[in-house]
């Protein structure tokens, strides 16, 4: 039901795109829309951001899976449990550029009765894949955005299309996008268990990286569009000053839509992982809690009932008891 309900509100998504170019609504929906897309995605994305870095932390909460700094002929772990800020970047590093946690991730099957565990490298794969392939199709885009077009992503369009087969040339990062959110929505569908704890919320960002991927592709090899005044179009956008040439294709301004819906719904959907893994204080903390005392800052003055003051309150019954005192 939620792929469903996720798949029909893109298609009316791509519809009204595809209406609105060809009732002459192309300013709205290539100009407005990403400016509203756009300043959305900002606003909200810092709000969460300075929301999630107020949220107090008293104490020392990071996840570990190895050996902790004991003595010194005890190997630690320093990556898997840090007590140093260095470790710790050492950590984040690995997690964000690597899903270093993702990696070690394991499956439970149960096979004639017995409970079975295994690697699950798979999903480590395609989402990393996934990702760093949106994340170098971003930066490839610049070209669109920039007038001259700065050298390195100049570089990096060459690197990505390096195994070129005919003309345009085909990236590869199209390639690893197309195939890594295809597996993480049939790895929805196809598992029980996952699709049991699936919600709209969960499928709908899937169909709409797919929705925006594949018109892309559309636009580049099959229903080809003026680039010239795309990229006045887009260059227009970044500086400013908005304008609208004639001969634009309709698959453009769903693409553009597409983007722009993808943009606004990004603050308040669960790709917002993308600020909070920095926040996460399961990741981002020193495990030093045998070397630093850490006191509840939230801890509120308490008075204090001394041995010292117990004793005299308590002395003459103490000795009457045969209970040892300090002081006569």
């Amino acid at each position: 039901m939620g792929a469903m309900i996720s798949l029909i509100a893109v298609l009316v998504i791509i519809l009204a795109a595809l209406v609105g170019s060809m009732a002459g609504l192309q300013y709205v929906f290539g100009v407005i829309l990403p400016y509203t897309g756009f300043i959305i995605l900002l606003v909200g994305f810092v709000f969460r951001v300075l929301d999630w870095a107020k949220s107090p932390v008293p104490f020392r909460i990071p996840t570990t899976a190895g050996q902790e700094f004991s003595f010194p002929w005890i190997k630690q772990a320093k990556l898997d449990n840090p007590s140093t800020t260095m470790g710790v970047l050492g950590r984040m590093a690995f997690e964000i550029l690597a899903f270093r946690s993702l990696f070690r991730n394991t499956k439970a099957e149960l096979r004639s009765g017995n409970l079975i565990y295994g690697p699950a490298k798979w999903l480590w794969l395609f989402a990393l894949a996934f990702h760093w392939a949106f994340f170098i199709i971003a930066v490839r885009h610049l070209r669109l955005f920039m007038e001259p077009v700065p050298g390195f992503v100049e570089w990096l369009d060459k690197l990505d299309s390096i195994m070129q087969i005919g003309t345009p040339p085909l990236y590869i990062t199209d390639v690893l996008l197309i195939a890594g959110v295809t597996f993480l929505l049939l790895r929805r569908l196809m598992s029980p268990r996952i699709r049991y704890i699936s919600l709209p919320a969960d499928y709908f960002p899937l169909f709409l990286i797919l929705a925006i991927a594949t018109t892309g592709i559309l636009m580049r090899f099959f229903i080809r569009t003026d680039i010239v005044g795309v990229k006045e179009i887009l260059v227009g956008l970044a500086t400013f000053h908005p304008v609208m040439p004639d001969g634009i294709g309709p698959i453009f301004f769903i693409h553009a839509t597409l983007v722009s819906v993808l943009m606004a719904y990004f603050p308040f959907s669960k790709l917002m992982h993308l600020g909070g893994v920095f926040l996460s204080p399961t990741r981002n903390m020193a495990n030093n809690n045998r070397m630093v005392r850490h006191v509840n800052p939230w801890n509120y003055p308490v008075k204090i009932h001394t041995y010292d003051e117990y004793e005299d309150e308590f002395r003459d019954l103490m000795k009457g008891a045969g209970i040892p005192v300090e002081r006569e």
